[in-house]
């Protein structure tokens, strides 16, 4: 498929969709500056932790770069694959690197997005998939996510 000024519009407006978070918190911002020791707190009748929710958006984010930049590309169990058991990081050192993880994925796929002939072209390696879905699919599950570190934050009074 040639690239067109629609591609090439799309293709931005994805790239702001997946960085800037437009009609909610973006995630660097729902993360920033959360004390260490409130990363691993669990509330009453929620189920996770700010920590295993940032690690379960890291990995799920990682599982969809790489289904959608690898042909060979092997699921995870789920929902194991996909959620850790630790309620915190061993360490800051951790969190960070979690924090920069994502990032670096985020920009890598990206650039897949900015680099592809044809956003809508099904995986071959799929079942229908395409670089347009999964690109929505990170925002979606990022959002919904980064929503739920937000409230968790209200909830331990660490959040403006």
């Amino acid at each position: 498929m040639k690239k067109t000024t629609e591609n090439t519009s799309l293709i931005e407006e994805l790239v702001l969709l997946l960085t800037k978070g437009n009609a909610h918190v973006p995630f660097n911002d729902a993360v920033k500056n959360i004390p260490f020791q409130d990363l691993g707190k669990m509330q009453e009748n929620l189920p996770y932790s700010i920590w295993q929710i940032t690690e379960h958006i890291r990995i799920a984010q990682k599982d969809i770069l790489d289904f959608s930049a690898n042909k060979n590309y092997k699921e995870l169990n789920w929902p194991a694959g996909y959620w850790p058991q630790e309620l915190a990081p061993e360490n800051e050192a951790e969190w960070n690197k979690c924090i920069k993880t994502i990032n670096e994925d985020l920009n890598e796929f990206i650039q897949l997005l900015k680099s592809s002939d044809d956003i809508y072209a099904p995986f071959t390696h799929g079942n229908g998939q395409s670089l347009l879905r999964e690109a929505l699919l990170i925002a979606d599950h990022t959002s919904y996510h980064t929503g739920e570190i937000v409230i968790l934050r209200r909830l331990l009074g660490n959040w403006k």
